[in-house]
């Protein structure tokens, strides 16, 4: 059964495959921009490391920065096995056999089909909120995702002074980075603090950093085990800072340096015993070491430099159209009506730009929609359907020279590999390993959903790509 949902990693990526060659692709060819601020999550820009995700609005009063890591899932470790599969098997086969289907399928949807947990749900890490409110009335207003560099901007003008934002989730340094300039001194006053849609606990560090800690929700009895950390640490240029009610507030300041840092107690599908906030103060102060000795701007060429080891080895040329200096939404909107293939290829890439960001060697593969999620009960839980969404995922990455980024999904059919031995032998009296329709970060490899989630064979599938 496949699924539409925000960002799908292009199954069309490998029709194009034939026509890529290896070159740097030019910059005015790699830019997503608009003339407004995204008023819905669909319409932010997406920004991603493997490990951490942001959601950029662009917004001038109110931005919103919509985060996520990719171990913040609900529920802990457990399968969702149906131990009634195995004495059912002989009369499930025996209404096939007879030609009852739909006898045979209700069956088998309650004693293969898990009648406990159907998968755990990807979850919200919540949002950076920044708050400036004299900025309601602007103009000027251009915001951008450059996916040649990795690296998402805002540009404004209030009264006579542009404001710019530039935002990037580091791939060296693992925390999300956020670089607030003003075209005249003093002109930066904002309040920046961290919420979250499920109760939280904060607690100030010191007087530039700021904790927000939660537990993952529980889900269909399965209790939510995953703790969160989240740090906001504000690096202020000129001007003065201050805390209170956990919102830090700056005042006059010429440029500032934001830095969120995110960790979970996840260690593996199994275990669970990490220590969250250690984790995530080890990842700030590194990072903040960096910051502090190579500055701003060789940081984020260190995060564009490690992303376009990847993203320059294939550019395509579809050919030159006479639309590729009009903003992307009304490309879009227009593109049935005339011929523009710098769009096209700009799409192929920003295909490509997905995976990486969202499928780095080490972490969790991209799961239903890649590592973006504002919501506590994603559509079909964000999980991994195996029975297509999961491999479509990876189509691109043989074919557009991501070979790497294959490695997340190879891991996590090797974890089901043990987890399916449980299925294989409790539910089917059989050897080795077998998976349903469906898993989520804990290896689940019963049954979910309705009747096809006694679809048994996922394995093959998966095996396959090995």
């Amino acid at each position: 059964m496949t699924k539409t949902v925000q960002f799908s990693l292009l199954c069309l990526l490998s029709l194009f495959s034939a026509f890529a060659t290896s070159a740097v692709p030019a910059a005015t060819d790699s830019k997503l921009w608009y003339q407004q601020p995204a008023t819905l999550w669909e319409e932010a820009l997406p920004l991603g490391n493997g490990r951490l995700g942001a959601m950029v609005y662009g917004k001038p009063s109110d931005e919103i920065i919509q985060l996520n890591e990719n171990t913040f899932w609900a529920g802990g470790p457990h399968n969702n096995l149906n131990t009634a599969a195995l004495s059912s098997l002989p009369k499930i086969r025996s209404l096939i056999a007879s030609g009852d289907y739909t006898a045979s399928e209700a069956l088998a949807a309650k004693s293969i089909t898990s009648q406990g947990p159907q998968g755990m749900p990807y979850q919200s890490a919540g949002n950076l909120q920044l708050e400036f409110p004299v900025h309601t009335y602007y103009r000027n207003y251009y915001r951008d995702l450059d996916i040649a560099n990795a690296v998402a901007s805002t540009r404004y003008q209030v009264g006579e002074v542009i404001y710019s934002r530039e935002v990037f989730t580091s791939l060296v340094d693992q925390v999300l980075v956020v670089k607030l300039t003003a075209s005249k001194p003093g002109k930066l006053s904002f309040k920046a603090y961290l919420s979250h849609p499920a109760k939280a606990a904060f607690s100030k560090q010191n007087a530039s950093t700021v904790l927000m800690q939660l537990q993952s929700a529980d889900h269909e009895g399965i209790k939510g085990q995953v703790q969160l950390a989240s740090l906001l640490q504000v690096q202020n240029s000129g001007g003065s800072l201050s805390q209170k009610d956990h919102q830090i507030q700056v005042e006059n300041a010429d440029s500032v340096v934001l830095l969120v840092s995110m960790a979970t107690n996840f260690i593996n599908y199994k275990d669970i015993s990490g220590d969250a906030l250690s984790s995530a103060q080890q990842y700030l102060a590194k990072a903040q070491q960096q910051f502090q000795q190579h500055q701003y701007e060789a940081r984020k060429t260190a995060h564009s430099n490690f992303y376009k080891n990847y993203f320059d080895r294939v550019t395509l040329n579809l050919g030159k159209g006479e639309f590729s200096a009009e903003p992307t939404d009304r490309r879009i909107r227009l593109f049935t009506e005339r011929h523009d293939p710098e769009l096209a290829s700009l799409y192929f890439q920003f295909g490509r730009y997905l995976l990486i960001s969202s499928s780095q060697p080490g972490g969790q593969p991209a799961n239903l929609q890649g590592l973006w999620n504002h919501r506590q009960d994603p559509p079909w839980d964000s999980k991994y359907t195996l029975n297509i969404n999961a491999e479509m995922n990876y189509w691109p990455a043989e074919v557009t020279q991501l070979t790497e980024l294959h490695q997340p999904f190879i891991q996590m059919i090797k974890e089901l590999a043990v987890t399916g031995q449980q299925s294989a032998k409790t539910m089917y009296g059989a050897h080795g390993w077998m998976a349903h329709h469906n898993t989520d970060i804990w290896r689940i490899t019963g049954g979910v959903d309705h009747s096809w989630g006694s679809w048994p064979t996922s394995n093959a599938w998966l095996r396959s790509t090995l």
